[in-house]
């Protein structure tokens, strides 16, 4: 799993690329609440247009860092979702907490 960021008109930017998994849970999580600590950003925008793959623990890992971030009024949005990650967000409901944007 690779992670980048960035931050830019109080957005924070983070893309998702590779897979999220059970493997990759708690680099993942680490590197998130490393990134979601900073200030300076009013919402977020998860890109998983190179997430490959995300298992049941890599919705846990989103569900956790969306908890946190609704904690301080800070949205999460979900943009260019793969088609694996498409279907997974559709079936588990999980646009409906972290809406797609276009």
């Amino acid at each position: 799993m690779h992670i980048k960021s960035k931050t830019y008109n109080g957005t924070l930017y983070v893309m998702l690329c590779g897979e999220l998994d059970e493997y990759s849970a708690t680099h993942t999580r680490l590197t998130l609440d490393e990134t979601f600590a900073g200030r300076g950003f009013k919402q977020v925008i998860i890109d998983l247009s190179e997430l490959d793959f995300m298992d049941s623990t890599g919705i846990g890992v989103l569900i956790g860092r969306y908890k946190k971030m609704k904690e301080k009024n800070i949205p999460i949005y979900i943009a260019n979702p793969s088609t694996h990650a498409e279907k997974i967000f559709k079936m588990t409901g999980l646009y409906d907490i972290m809406p797609k944007i276009v």
